[in-house]
């Protein structure tokens, strides 16, 4: 009878490790990261071949001038591995907010991109945020890309300056390494340590909130022209004229 009880604890602790692995792969269903020069040469083959990572997001720019030299390479090998690809831009605040868009416009092309491009405002800009800026970009971004760009940010930062109900519509970007974001958001990057074949070193990984999907970041799709109709052709004259 002793054998018997273990044998059934044993197959009962088997059937619960199952149910956990299944339940630990169902929350990171829809993982990605986010890569820029740092990473080096990434075998985007390899990455694509984890079946958890479906999009990722690529630094472009920085500031006035700064371009990421990986980033063409970045994003058109991602593209072509299947991943689904978006573009995002370093903010400065040195700069003004059309210098900053002249420079996301001369490398981010609005028809190589699966996601909604994002805003970087590091964490370390708390207290010294110039907001009318901020809004100025976030402004040009929508108007270039047709679409409200995502805010990617800290807590703190969120909380000092896109809380009020006047952000409520931007999809948010929540960078926290050490717990779940007491904040709303749609993406969080919750670590900058992360491994994954084909990335030498560490990569930040993402996750999507569960109330939250890809399709909520996807581009819109371009509006179909409507067809533009036949031109009339004149009715033929019959010459019913006697001689």
């Amino acid at each position: 009878m002793p054998m018997v009880r273990r044998l059934k604890c044993s197959i009962a602790l088997l059937m619960l490790l199952c149910l956990c692995c299944v339940t630990a792969q169902a929350q990171v269903r829809h993982r990605g990261i986010d890569v820029s020069k740092y990473q080096g040469n990434i075998n985007w083959t390899r990455v694509a071949k984890d079946s958890t990572i479906r999009f990722v997001y690529v630094k472009a720019t920085e500031g006035t001038t700064i371009k990421d030299p990986y980033y063409r390479n970045n994003i058109t090998k991602a593209k072509k591995a299947g991943l689904l690809v978006g573009s995002y831009h370093l903010y400065s605040s040195k700069t003004t907010a059309y210098q900053q868009m002249a420079n996301i416009r001369s490398v981010v092309k609005k028809k190589e991109q699966d996601l909604v491009p994002v805003l970087d405002i590091e964490g370390h800009h708390v207290g010294r945020l110039n907001m009318e800026r901020v809004n100025k970009l976030l402004e040009l971004m929508e108007k270039e890309y047709g679409v409200r760009p995502v805010i990617y940010t800290s807590e703190k930062l969120y909380k000092t300056h896109f809380a009020s109900k006047k952000y409520s519509k931007y999809h948010i970007f929540i960078a926290n390494y050490r717990g779940y974001p007491t904040t709303r958001f749609t993406l969080w990057q919750y670590t900058e340590t992360g491994h994954c074949p084909g990335i030498s070193g560490y990569v930040d990984f993402i996750r999507i909130h569960r109330k939250h999907s890809l399709s909520d970041i996807k581009m819109p799709k371009p509006k179909k022209k409507p067809a533009t109709p036949p031109a009339e052709q004149p009715e033929a004259v019959s010459d019913t004229t006697k001689k």
